[in-house]
């Protein structure tokens, strides 16, 4: 592949209107993405593979990638840490390094005396199905030294997707005409040929992989025929855990080009009344600014707080603007909120979590585990 001098900032208009649809718009599978892509963003396919390979060659872009919706395929929860505040950065290290369950990794800071102040990182941790992610966390609060840890499963998704081009210059209070889609959570079990497929589906993509036909070679990798790896694919999707194809930007850290996409975030917390968190977390998704939205119980360790929700902007102010346009707008709407709070991140790391068994045997055997203690125990067995 010829070195390119095209341009890897993430301002440069053409870029731009590449990322605005390359980051997070693509839900679902696509034969094709990088002509829709090209399609969407009205730049010429040859151009939209010049500059994703450019930006990603550079690390402009992180990676690129099909994801899966995994709360749909594998156990899995937010995780809230207590850990000393001298082991905090070891133990971030230490999930970032040598755990490839951990996906999100964030140090979190709140006022002190709030709900909650004393977990300070924040993790999510994927494991593949049939086994434990409380043995995995236990694993883990022996390695790093954390005094406890509290699980939060998603019950329902109200809003992903990480476009921070499309967040930029968002006005505040943007939201959707219509409520947000309550996704619930349904494990959906796959054969061996489509978790085959969906391994090979999810790899990254190396710059020089990107242009022509990008399944051919992940069907050969699958040992499927191309027609075979489509089909499958398609059905995947049918079944609703194919997430979308993304060509994911760096949430804090500051680009090769010096660039910031996003200087700060915060982790909202609301506690919506008991049955009611359904209606609230609808309205709360319909918010523009939010890359995530989910009800999660958090019990009394956090104020009550069920539904959470991240937002991303240049600036703190700029993000507690867009959370006062959300607690206007549910005061507007009539819905009472119990307790509300921010947790700000500090540090983060951000990467796929691996939820394939082949993978999860070798991590647990790498580490002198035996792969069976991590398995999740049936009551009554």
């Amino acid at each position: 592949m010829r070195v390119s001098t095209a341009p890897i900032e993430v301002d440069d208009s053409i870029n731009h209107r590449i990322l605005v649809v390359s980051e997070d718009s693509l839900t679902g599978f696509h034969r094709d993405p990088l002509g829709e892509i090209a399609r969407r963003s009205g730049v010429d396919r040859e151009v939209v593979v010049e500059r994703i390979r450019a930006m990603l060659a550079a690390g402009t872009i992180r990676r690129v990638r099909q994801t899966l919706v995994t709360t749909n395929l594998a156990p899995g929860a937010l995780v809230a840490w207590a850990i000393p505040e001298s082991e905090v950065q070891d133990a971030f290290d230490y999930m970032s390094r040598n755990d490839p369950s951990s996906g999100h990794i964030v140090i979190r800071n709140t006022d002190p005396g709030k709900p909650g102040a004393g977990f300070r990182l924040w993790t999510t941790v994927k494991v593949p199905p049939g086994f434990s992610p409380r043995r995995h966390c236990e694993f883990l609060r022996e390695k790093t030294g954390a005094e406890s840890f509290r699980l939060l499963p998603a019950r329902c998704v109200f809003a992903l997707g990480v476009g921070h081009a499309r967040r930029q210059g968002l006005e505040v209070g943007s939201k959707m005409e219509e409520l947000a889609e309550a996704q619930e959570v349904n494990p959906v079990e796959l054969d061996e040929v489509q978790w085959t497929v969906a391994t090979a589906l999810v790899r990254e993509f190396r710059p020089e992989e990107l242009g022509g036909d990008l399944w051919a070679e992940r069907a050969s990798e699958a040992g499927v025929t191309l027609e075979d790896f489509i089909r499958v694919a398609e059905d995947l999707d049918s079944q609703k855990v194919v997430g979308r194809f993304t060509t994911a930007l760096e949430h804090t850290k500051p680009l090769p080009s010096g660039e910031r996409v996003s200087g700060h975030n915060g982790l909202f917390h609301w506690a919506a009344p008991e049955g009611r968190e359904i209606d609230v977390g609808r309205q709360i998704g319909r918010f523009q600014i939010l890359t995530h939205c989910y009800w999660r119980e958090g019990g009394s360790d956090f104020g009550g707080a069920n539904i959470m929700a991240v937002a991303h902007g240049d600036t703190r102010e700029r993000v507690l603007a867009h959370k006062a346009a959300i607690d206007a707008h549910l005061e507007h709407v009539a819905i009472p909120v119990l307790y509300s709070n921010v947790f700000w991140g500090e540090r983060s790391e951000i990467k796929p979590s691996e939820i394939a068994a082949p993978a999860y045997h070798k991590w647990c055997q790498g580490m002198g585990i035996d792969p069976e203690e991590m398995r999740e125990v049936q009551e009554g067995s």
